[in-house]
């Protein structure tokens, strides 16, 4: 069985579906044949891939709500009584979250908790997947990668923040989804925890993509703060293939994968911040990048003081014993996908269609999997 048979006619319900990873997960599951349901602020930034990519027209139904306001993501859970629930809304920057660490650790911590107190409150759920993030652990700079055993951490209020939603996951996996009584309670709870994302249609600010392409387009130098820091970059499609491949071996054998999933590239995907800019550079056949000094937060009791890691580094040994699932892309040809998705936008103008060349990519990133034989794409799924 591959992954293409088993979300047909399944309800799924998404939080966070307007941000970036959201609209990717959105248009693919509606591809699968899933009715996919979504609950989310307004998209957070302009332009944005969930409008120009008209995903709202491939939803259920849409939902607007704050994960923070647990009465408003219960009614819409109530209402869709999804089978699959797939928790991605969150505040996702790190920058951020030093202006706003109360707003940050009210959507990470506590809609975490509104989320699965939501999911108790209901009988159709049989999978839930929390999203946290590669940060969630408590970095000491290793030069080695991070196992799903860990110790959760985090110096700055964004990774704390995504630490301690890990440690909300395990403790309701413990205490009201526990795998040994699933017969009783009916709901498989894992988490997924993924590195920096690239991929087409992300206009955020303080990433280094948007940055280079907002540059690029302008005929502008990439201004690039820390060259040599390293970090696990993959395609949005890769974790996306991983939680979706995560969910579907949930269903089958709920007890066996109810746990924490570390989703990233091979050791060949770790590359420095000037690598990636480099790789931009080419794919786009023009531009040039400088150093610039970091615009962080001054150091002070009302600011804080800011911290960027430098390694960080996740193991996928896990999910590739286990689920039998690895990444599709080399560093090359995720690059290549991204900067052929902004260069096409920037060429065509008005006659560009975003969706169009989502799902495009979609299908070749599919179809690359069964070539290379990934189970999730080959038929070969356990």
């Amino acid at each position: 069985m591959s992954l293409f048979d088993i979300y047909r006619n399944l309800d799924v319900f998404i939080t966070g579906h307007t941000g970036f990873k959201g609209a990717w997960l959105a248009l693919w599951l509606s591809e699968l044949g899933a009715r996919v349901h979504g609950f989310s602020l307004d998209p957070p930034t302009r332009p944005n891939l969930f409008d120009e990519a008209h995903v709202r027209e491939r939803l259920a139904s849409h939902h607007l709500g704050d994960v923070r306001d647990y009465d408003s993501l219960a009614n819409a859970i109530r209402s869709v009584k999804p089978e699959i629930v797939l928790h991605l809304a969150a505040q996702a920057l790190v920058r951020k979250s030093y202006h706003h660490p109360r707003e940050t650790y009210e959507t990470n911590v506590m809609g975490t908790v509104n989320l699965l107190e939501s999911i108790r409150g209901v009988n159709s759920v049989r999978v839930c997947e929390v999203v946290t993030s590669d940060k969630c652990y408590d970095n000491k700079e290793w030069v080695y990668p991070y196992r799903e055993s860990e110790p959760m951490g985090g110096a700055d209020p964004y990774s704390n923040s995504k630490g301690c939603a890990e440690l909300v996951v395990s403790a309701y996996r413990r205490s009201f989804f526990p795998p040994e009584n699933i017969k009783s309670h009916g709901v498989s709870l894992s988490s997924a925890r993924a590195g920096n994302v690239i991929g087409g249609g992300d206009w955020a600010e303080d990433r280094i993509i948007p940055d280079c392409i907002r540059a690029l387009s302008k005929k502008e130098s990439i201004p690039v703060r820390n060259p040599n820091a390293i970090r696990p970059w993959q395609h949005v499609l890769e974790p996306i293939s991983g939680y979706l491949h995560l969910v579907a071996m949930q269903l089958s054998r709920p007890v066996e994968f109810a746990d924490a999933w570390n989703f990233g590239p091979t050791t060949t995907g770790h590359l420095t911040v000037q690598e990636v800019v480099e790789e931009v550079i080419r794919c786009w056949g023009e531009g040039k990048w400088n150093v610039v000094a970091s615009a962080a937060p001054a150091v002070s009791a009302r600011t804080g003081s800011f911290h960027e890691a430098t390694f960080l580094k996740l193991d996928i040994a896990k999910a590739v014993s286990c689920l039998c699932w690895r990444p599709v892309h080399t560093a090359s040809e995720a690059m290549s996908e991204t900067v052929k998705w902004y260069r096409e936008q920037y060429l065509q103008s008005n006659r560009f269609s975003a969706q169009k060349m989502c799902l495009e990519q979609i299908q070749t990133y599919t179809n690359l999997a069964a070539q290379r034989r990934i189970a999730w794409a080959d038929g070969s799924m356990k």
